[in-house]
């Protein structure tokens, strides 16, 4: 999937500035090539929780955000990033003071 392809699905105009910035998440995130669609596929079952994945805008990450309008719909969005990282092998962090996650990489 080209670069610009992978921003526009994400939600992004794609421009110099972001496809920079992609390069770099890509460069940080060990092992992207193997869980590149992945990433693209939790997007994509996120979005009926009303949470998404995004690019980080103060590290060279992914983010997965849960924004669910409900507690048992964000319950619902918490376990498919577990199922996610477990199936696919990516390791994420969760950061503590915010719903979100961070897509470190391939876990081998």
């Amino acid at each position: 999937m080209h670069r610009e392809a992978m921003l526009t699905q994400l939600g992004y105009a794609p421009n110099n500035a972001l496809l920079n910035q992609l390069q770099k998440i890509e460069a940080n995130t060990a092992g992207y090539e193997k869980i590149r669609k992945h990433i693209m596929d939790l997007h994509d079952a996120l979005k009926v929780d009303g949470s998404f994945v995004a690019m980080s805008n103060t590290n060279d990450y992914f983010k997965i955000k849960v924004e669910a309008p409900s507690p048992e719909i964000a319950e619902e969005a918490h376990e498919k990033i577990r199922h996610f990282s477990d199936k696919f092998k990516v390791k994420i962090d969760k950061l503590s003071d915010k719903e979100a996650y961070y897509i470190v990489g391939f876990d081998s």
